[in-house]
């Protein structure tokens, strides 16, 4: 496995032969996905403890006669805790791009949901638009799908290079 970056890794391996005795197809395997520096458990952690600080200024704060404190603490806590929920349903997104037995195989997590699509590495194009920020779209008949969402553009268009040549080597 060669790592070419934070969230990009590149896979060519060559796993055992066919049953009919032919060589084993080249397998590539682009694991494109979020950099997050903190497990849902460290993140938990965190909030559990500006949870008890913040809870426990305010009851200072209270204590002293200014229990107003108390309902925007409540708010502040609930805005964190809303944000982290949502960032924490997306620290697994991946996209996961695979060229193996003569199939294309684009596997894409967000939050709950997954989708998977299979192309004709034979009959799939791969577009990258002109602009700089513009994702690698892999085009086939009438199905697109876009991928390279968590990689800068540099990688991104590496990526494009490196899938158009094993698209290619077929």
């Amino acid at each position: 496995m060669q790592d070419l970056g934070i969230a990009f890794q590149t896979a060519v391996g060559n796993s055992g032969g066919n049953l009919d005795g032919r060589p084993p197809l080249p397998s590539n395997d682009w694991l494109m996905k979020r950099n997050c520096s903190l497990s849902p458990r460290q993140v938990g952690w965190f909030y559990f403890s500006i949870v008890c600080f913040s809870t426990a200024i305010a009851l200072f704060f209270a204590w002293q006669g200014t229990w107003l404190v108390l309902p925007f603490a409540g708010l502040e806590l609930l805005g964190l805790g809303i944000a982290l929920l949502a960032h924490g349903r997306h620290a697994t997104d991946y996209e996961r791009v695979s060229l193996t037995d003569g199939m294309l195989v684009v596997e894409t997590a967000s939050a709950s949901r997954m989708t998977w699509d299979e192309f004709n590495p034979c009959w799939v194009r791969v577009e990258l638009g002109e602009s700089f920020r513009a994702l690698v779209v892999l085009r086939s008949g009438k199905r697109v799908v876009r991928v390279g969402s968590y990689l800068d553009p540099h990688r991104r268009r590496k990526f494009a290079q490196e899938l158009v040549a094993a698209l290619h080597r077929l």
